[in-house]
């Protein structure tokens, strides 16, 4: 089978691999979706010391069942679609005990620990299978649709993090893939308002067709002027950080009203991520500011319902379809800045 294999910053190679045995609690899936994220650009321009390479990447995928191991728990069958929370959880230590599988001390992520989806057959662990994070979607889901439920899921952890009330106010700050996600799971979980900022002007282009009410460029206005405008001077009830900066998560907590919400959702990158952060409006505002990282299981069942349902749109997200062999074209993509989500199928 073909695969997209990770060896080291900037040696990522198309290799023709043995279709891999499905073992005694596995499943073996013919993945027919995968889609290119962030994290996989990151790695290829930088590198990433968790992956255990060399070994096959991708964690946002799709596929069929095509056999089941004979203790392979879940009452899974052939012919199943299925998607997954991929960062494998032990299922054992303090804060899976707890039920916050994505905070597990022990992640052990498809594409970084167990070979991944950006090939034509996968292997779902048993562990992976043991501790629920696997998540069965609708036949009618078409698969590049289906390959966003993961990044999805990490929008909808992040909502449910807000006490989002009907009717509130959200603002985004970023409209990359993640920041239109975020967007539009808003909007279906109740949001009135919902403010986009955004500096780079493709950007915002891309996202004049997702429904957001007010599309700000804060290189060319001043987003806090137009934010207080469109809430009476109150501030937004939400703020979620979706650009991998530091200005705007340090902006942030200026933007929400009192006892509003600012959500930490991109990351800074490691020792570029201490902020300069006005603390009086977060003590005298009595604001909550909350990280979010990853997704749990039922965080992925909401996704797949969403998607499923249209009210997140994932053929807009989905800007382009290439084969698995076009890996490399979908990185330039995503660099130029043309595509929100290059989905890649075998």
């Amino acid at each position: 089978m073909q695969a997209v294999v990770y060896y080291a910053p900037g040696d990522i190679r198309i290799e023709d691999l043995p279709v891999p045995a499905c073992g005694a609690d596995e499943l073996l899936v013919r993945v027919d979706a995968c889609a290119v994220c962030g994290t996989d650009w990151k790695s290829f321009k930088h590198g990433n010391p968790r992956i255990r390479a060399p070994l096959t990447m991708g964690h946002e995928f799709t596929g069929v069942v095509v056999e089941t191991g004979r203790d392979a728990v879940g009452g899974w069958a052939v012919d199943d679609r299925i998607v997954m929370a991929t960062s494998i959880s032990c299922g054992q230590c303090f804060y899976c005990r707890r039920r916050w599988p994505n905070l597990c001390v022990a992640l052990a992520p498809m594409g970084f620990s167990f070979a991944g989806g950006m090939a034509e057959y996968a292997v779902i662990p048993g562990l992976a299978l043991r501790n629920g994070h696997v998540v069965k979607t609708p036949r009618d889901l078409p698969a590049q649709h289906a390959a966003l439920s993961e990044p999805v899921s990490c929008a909808v952890n992040s909502l449910q993090q807000c006490d989002l009330q009907p009717g509130d106010t959200v603002l985004v700050l970023g409209a990359g893939p993640l920041g239109l996600m975020n967007a539009c799971v808003a909007r279906s979980f109740g949001a009135g308002k919902i403010i986009l900022s955004e500096v780079n002007e493709v950007r915002l282009a891309q996202a004049e067709s997702f429904g957001c009410d007010v599309l700000v460029n804060p290189a060319q206005e001043d987003l806090a002027a137009r934010v207080m405008a469109e809430t009476g001077g109150l501030g937004a009830d939400v703020a979620i950080v979706a650009a991998p900066a530091a200005g705007p998560q340090e902006q942030a907590v200026h933007l929400v009203r009192k006892r509003g919400t600012v959500v930490l959702f991109a990351s800074l990158p490691k020792g570029s991520s201490n902020l300069n952060l006005d603390s009086r409006p977060i003590h005298y505002g009595e604001l909550r500011v909350v990280g979010t990282s990853d997704s749990a299981p039922w965080h992925v069942e909401k996704a797949v319902q969403l998607l499923a349902a249209g009210t997140v749109p994932a053929a807009k997200l989905a800007t382009h379809l290439l084969p698995l062999n076009q890996f490399h074209a979908a990185l330039d993509l995503m660099e130029s800045g043309q595509a929100l989500r290059v989905v890649l199928q075998p």
